[in-house]
């Protein structure tokens, strides 16, 4: 019989069994009553064993790229875009928990589920599509962590070098997972406690006005001069590789997805510990914006502070003091850019076996995705390396690259996860549906304001902008085809999930 189903075994998953964190139950709670949903009482310490895979999510919220839009909303719109920040992460905590929604209830996460859902050429244009982001918000990761090292050598390793001991850390890093999912997870809660302890830090040092900071956060202030800004704030949020990710990382807990009460405790821990990971990151965020805002808004410099720079106009404005801020930045960014080029490492293993079936040794689809990345990072170190205005260009290139990418992970998903054929009784109701498209509508209009902003002031001449609306069409049309498969569901898909069940089942 094991010999019979062993090509079914070698399909790919997200971890093997014996890699899952096994959370143990309470018996008396063992069994579904008639069928129904029957949730074992709350425990602290299963939150804290089902703790890990929202704050390995939560470093997407904290990546280099993330911190560039925080500084310069802080620097060009001082406190007044605070409450965007709030509302931005309340959005994509949204996005985030029916990520992990649909993991849990269906024991498979979205690169897999599209690959069986699609037909194959929107199946491969949809990878193409994730690899093509996962790509540019590497290259934004990487760059952060080589600046950083940067400074922390005062200038001795170049871009090109730090690239390099990225790259080779990040594979050092994910030596950790061989030790067990909860070393790992504990490695990355080490990261985002130094982010944490060294923003905090800045924040001691400048000492904003908490008053100004409460305003900020509670009074909604929007001008035209700041709309830029506003943009940016929220099109960094949702990074498309994350969707994936999260998806994937719920399922290094042992939750079996026939016990309907156990699927729902683990929803039920998995949205907490999701919601206690992104509020750390806001309040993380927050430290950055508002240390820029007190010290550089409404000065001439406001408009000039990037990521290549921030860390030398810290230097001038606030001083050496105790520690000097320049190396407090340096290692709070050092520890932004590596954690999030691991996840991002992690996310290109899921999203590309999830999608081609692709069952390696995950050394091997380590190797692969980061030399997707790696690659056009070095390109990118050598010619920008002297070129601060060239490199902060290059990440407002990277920031449309993203914002393009988001309806290709933010419409499946919605999609799954309204359907009862994919999720059975843990289908999202008629409510959160309506909020979760209007959400994904927002946001990909506020991106698409974004290109239209960026492509009407770069793209000029006949030819260049005859290529981009041919694009731009072809873009539009998919993005219809995906929505419209959301009133679809054909028969052959049906039987697909029904035959998933079955193996589930065996």
């Amino acid at each position: 019989m094991s010999n019979q189903q062993q090509p079914l075994l070698l399909e790919e998953t997200a971890y093997d069994s014996s890699e899952k964190v096994i959370v143990v139950g309470d018996e008396d709670y063992e069994a579904d009553v008639d069928n129904g949903i029957r949730i074992p009482p709350f425990s602290w310490k299963k939150l804290w064993l089902f703790s890990g895979p929202g704050f390995l999510m939560s470093i997407a919220f904290l990546d280099p790229g993330n911190l560039e839009g925080d500084l310069q909303s802080g620097a060009i719109a001082g406190y007044s875009l605070l409450w965007l920040l709030m509302w931005a992460t309340a959005m994509g905590l949204l996005i985030q928990l029916l990520s992990a929604r649909l993991g849990v209830a269906t024991g498979r996460h979205l690169a897999e589920l599209c690959r069986d859902e699609y037909p194959s050429w929107a199946r491969i244009v949809l990878w193409l599509m994730t690899e093509v982001a996962l790509i540019g918000s590497d290259i934004q990761e990487v760059i952060g962590s080589a600046i950083a090292i940067r400074i922390l050598s005062n200038g001795l390793v170049p871009l090109w070098a730090g690239v390099v001991i990225t790259a080779l850390d990040c594979f050092i890093f994910l030596f950790l997972e061989n030790y067990g999912v909860r070393k790992l997870e504990a490695f990355f809660a080490v990261l985002i406690a130094i982010m944490a302890l060294s923003f905090a830090w800045m924040f001691g040092e400048a000492k904003p006005d908490g008053v100004d900071v409460l305003v900020g956060i509670l009074v909604p202030k929007l001008s035209s001069r700041t709309i830029q800004q506003a943009v940016g704030v929220v099109g960094c949020i949702i990074m498309p590789h994350n969707v994936f990710l999260h998806s994937a990382l719920v399922q290094s807990r042992q939750v079996d997805p026939k016990k309907k009460g156990r699927v729902q405790e683990a929803i039920n821990y998995y949205s907490i510990e999701s919601t206690i990971a992104l509020v750390v990151s806001f309040v993380i965020n927050i430290f950055v914006t508002t240390v820029f805002a007190k010290g550089f808004y409404g000065t001439e410099i406001a408009n000039r502070i990037g990521l290549v720079n921030a860390g030398q106009y810290l230097q001038e404005k606030y001083g050496g003091g105790v520690f000097p801020i320049l190396y407090i930045w340096g290692i709070g960014l050092l520890a932004a850019g590596q954690s999030s080029t691991i996840t991002g490492t992690y996310a290109g293993q899921f999203i590309m076996g999830g999608f081609l079936n692709l069952k390696l040794k995950k050394w091997i689809r380590a190797l692969i995705t980061r030399s997707f990345a790696i690659i056009p990072t070095m390109i990118v170190a050598l010619i920008f390396d002297t070129s601060e205005d060239s490199l902060d260009l290059l990440n407002e290139w990277l920031n449309v690259l993203q914002s393009v990418q988001i309806p290709f992970a933010l419409i499946p998903l919605l999609c799954l996860v309204s359907k009862e054929q994919i999720m059975g009784t843990f289908k999202i109701g008629s409510g959160l549906k309506i909020i979760s498209w209007l959400v994904a509508a927002l946001v990909i209009v506020i991106n698409g304001y974004l290109l239209l902003e960026f492509f009407s002031s770069e793209v000029n001449g006949a030819v260049l902008t005859t290529i981009v609306s041919t694009i731009t069409a072809a873009y539009v049309a998919f993005i219809i085809y995906l929505i419209s498969s959301a009133f679809t569901f054909s028969p052959w898909q049906s039987l697909t999930q029904s035959k998933t069940v079955v193996t589930a089942e065996s």
